[in-house]
């Protein structure tokens, strides 16, 4: 199981679980890894499970002089986002709450891309106090838009009562309780079978 977001490609239907924040001191992190690992252990050698955190693409304000939909993109750090996105079959994003919404940092990513994004499948993690719902429904409606099939179960995680924290300014250490871990083997045999199902649109598209 790598950990790296430019692997070789592998017959294997690939998903990437997407770290969905770049803030300093970050949980995404975290919570990312542990998705990762949970993924792994209920898909087994179903699925290549990948960690693909944002922060290391290093992507500024949007900076594309073209919309992402023409697929002419100028930038290194925007080929480079892209090969790595192109690459996957299906997404796992993870991502807290910031009022109301997903992270900037998180829309700017979808933004920078179009095709790479196009026919595949996604499910999400989420976290917050509330448990992240309203960034989810943000997501939801956001990656209509780049052609994603959203699948219905979701896993949001309150921070009262799924991480174990001493202090609340500190990530603290992920710990789900049962109910996160069964909706989570839901959620991402979803993803995978919808990832599996899409796979002959993306098929069409290539030729």
């Amino acid at each position: 199981m790598s950990t790296h977001a430019t692997p070789q490609r592998s017959e294997l239907t690939r998903i990437a679980v997407i770290v969905g924040s770049t803030r300093p001191n970050r949980r995404s992190r975290l919570v990312a890894e542990w998705a990762q690992a949970k993924a792994a252990a209920t898909l087994g050698d179903r699925a290549d499970i990948v960690l693909v955190d944002i922060a290391d693409f290093a992507l500024p304000l949007l900076d594309e002089p073209v919309a992402a939909a023409v697929g002419k993109y100028t930038h290194e750090h925007t080929r480079r986002w892209a090969h790595a996105i192109g690459e996957f079959d299906g997404f796992v994003f993870v991502t807290p709450e910031y009022n109301h919404s997903m992270p900037a940092a998180l829309k700017n990513a979808i933004d920078y891309l179009y095709a790479e994004w196009n026919d595949k499948a996604a499910g999400f993690v989420s976290y917050g106090l509330d448990g992240g719902v309203r960034a989810v429904e943000a997501l939801r409606l956001t990656l209509a838009e780049v052609k994603i099939a959203c699948v219905r179960s979701s896993v949001a995680l309150s921070l009262s009562g799924d991480f174990d924290l001493e202090n609340v300014i500190e990530p603290g250490t992920v710990a789900p309780g049962p109910r996160a871990d069964a909706v989570f083997d839901r959620m991402i045999d979803e993803v995978l079978a919808w990832s599996t199902a899409l796979s002959a649109l993306r098929t069409a598209d290539r030729s």
